[in-house]
Order: C-alpha cells, then structure tokens, then sequence
C-alpha cells in the first residue's frame, strides 16, 4: 500500500472533532472529557436532558438576560439557530439563576423563536463551571466537550457558521 494512501485513509477514518479544524477567534480546544450533567426544564416545564442529544453536535449556551455581552448575543444565536437549521446540531440556552418573569420580558424581544433552559438554582451552571457570561460549550456527538466561546460574539458570522457546519462535515 502507497503512503500517501495509507495517510488519507487515516484522515478519513479519523473523527472530525479529533482532527484540526480552523477556528474563528475565541474558539479554544476542550481536552475532551465528559461533558457535565445537565437536564433542566424551560418555562413551559419541556425537559431537554443533554444525553438524548447524543449524536449531534450541541452548542450549550450560559447566559443571562443582565449582562450586556448576552443581550447583544442573543439576536445572533437565533440567525444561527436559523442558518443551522436541517444540520445535526442542537442550540441549548441556559439561563443561570433568574426568574420566568425576567427572561419571559427579555427572550420574546430578542431572541423569539428560541427557548431557554432555566438553571434556577444555578446548581447546573456550576456544574459546568463557565468562567464568565456568556459562555458556549461545544460538545460533540458522543458527548465530550471539544470546544468552549467566552464572551459575546457574532455567532451568525460567515466564520463561525463554517466552522460549527466543517464540524458535521465528514
């Protein structure tokens, strides 16, 4: 067998999350261990528990509706929401530690097609440890944690919609 073959199908046959996707500023690697526990319910009482979104990519998004990064995010993560859609990925906003009255004013303004997650007590953000609001883990689809976004960004940029779509590109 000729080495240049042998080299492609081993980058063929390696996962895309473990081979070297360029990334757009302020996406840093993960060392890829489990991702933390999160099952929460959103205001209507839906339960999204992050392991039956095994298989797809999963954005997991920390913020709060008084911090001014987030509210300026938050328009960005519905047009990527939109721009993902038909792709295996799933957008989970988490919201740390704030009433249904205070998202129910903020999220309809800003984001209206998207749901949050309520971490009420604030139990699971501090599970997952965010350094700051807003953050974003990306968790693969075995459910490791690759990647992590600190601070506010244009999520509906052209580079991290490429980015987030070369992830589920075999």
């Amino acid at each position: 067998m000729k080495p240049g073959f042998i080299l492609l199908l081993a980058l063929w046959l390696t996962p895309v999350w473990a081979q070297e996707i360029p990334k757009p500023a302020g996406i840093v690697n993960l060392d890829g261990r489990a991702a933390p526990a999160l099952k929460l319910s959103d205001m209507d009482g839906k339960t999204t528990d992050l392991k039956q979104l095994r298989g797809r990519w999963v954005l997991v998004h920390f913020w709060a509706s008084w911090c001014g990064p987030c509210r300026r995010e938050m328009p960005t993560l519905q047009a990527l929401h939109d721009q993902l859609a038909g792709q295996p990925f799933a957008l989970v906003l988490v919201n740390t530690a704030e009433t249904d009255d205070e998202v129910f004013s903020f999220m309809p303004t800003v984001a209206p097609e998207l749901s949050t997650l309520m971490d009420r007590d604030g139990l699971a953000t501090q599970r997952w440890q965010p350094r700051g609001l807003p953050s974003t883990f990306i968790v693969d689809p075995a459910g490791r944690l690759r990647y992590l976004a600190l601070g506010g960004r244009n999520w509906a940029s052209p580079a991290y919609v490429s980015f987030l779509k070369s992830l589920a590109t075999p």
